[in-house]
């Protein structure tokens, strides 16, 4: 996970990064790219809990014939999250590794957990040669309102190139095609004191995906035509944070027996 220079705020669970300039506050792209359906995410929190319960049923039957049923609930239905924030630890740590290596700083003692993705960064960096241009950077989209964090821009084999490195157990998703459109079609780098570098020229981009037991790199088409999708989704995600509250009035008929009005929240907007 990239780990943003700039200030970033969470209003009712998207990111927003915050203009250190003008105050002005714009969805991430993950955040965006939140509004694809995701249907698999339900069967994999299923196949946690179920995981979670096999490996820890001892405990579990401990805590029911104690009577603390609420704590047996609350142990599964957190699995998920634990699950989650487990990878997302390893995932920045690993981030954070790979921008120093690429920075050319020393790294110290690394946690033996994490010296195996090390050494399959440095095979990456042997066998494909990248030049980094640019590193860990945020890019902001005046035209369309967003902004996001990239991992790398460098010229591998005369090619100019936005990279994301992942590390998740599942692989590569289509929608880091998206993610990386948007990134390579926003309006230019802003750096955390407010200063602007233009947007560099590219031809397209690629995914780093390190495990454990191996590694690949994937050349990703995030062309013009993808972006066109993400321009869709930066739509919808204006749908679900500000407009969809407002587009059903109330009840004009006020007869006895009519159906009650559905409660409707006030827009939520992001404070200036």
């Amino acid at each position: 996970m990239t780990t943003p220079k700039l200030h970033t705020i969470s209003r009712g669970g998207s990111r927003f990064y915050v203009n250190p300039e003008t105050g002005e506050k714009a969805p991430g792209v993950t955040s965006i790219l939140g509004m694809l359906p995701k249907p698999f995410l339900q069967h994999w929190a299923a196949k946690t809990v179920a995981e979670y319960a096999t490996d820890n049923l001892g405990e579990l039957v401990g805590l029911r014939l104690r009577g603390e049923r609420q704590g047996v609930i609350d142990f599964l239905k957190g699995a998920p999250r634990r699950s989650t924030a487990s990878a997302a630890e390893t995932g920045s740590a690993v981030h954070d590794l790979f921008e120093r290596v690429a920075k050319g700083e020393p790294v110290g003692r690394v946690h033996p957990e994490y010296r195996v993705f090390l050494d399959h960064f440095d095979e990456f960096l042997k066998e494909f040669e990248p030049e980094f241009v640019f590193l860990e950077e945020t890019v902001w989209s005046e035209s369309l309102d967003y902004a996001g964090s990239f991992d790398a821009y460098a010229v591998i084999d005369g090619e100019r190139v936005f990279l994301d490195w992942k590390t998740t157990r599942s692989g590569v998703h289509p929608e880091v095609a998206l993610q990386l459109a948007a990134y390579r079609f926003a309006d230019y780098i802003i750096r955390p004191d407010g200063s602007r570098v233009p947007q560099p020229s590219s031809t397209g981009g690629g995914v780093l995906h390190v495990r454990p037991e191996g590694w690949g790199f994937f050349p990703v088409r995030a062309d013009a035509e993808t972006f066109e999708y993400f321009k869709v989704l930066r739509r919808v995600f204006d749908w679900e944070r500000t407009v969809k509250e407002t587009v059903v009035g109330k009840p004009i008929n006020k007869r006895p027996g009519s159906l009650p009005a559905r409660r409707t929240a006030a827009p939520r907007k992001v404070a200036a």
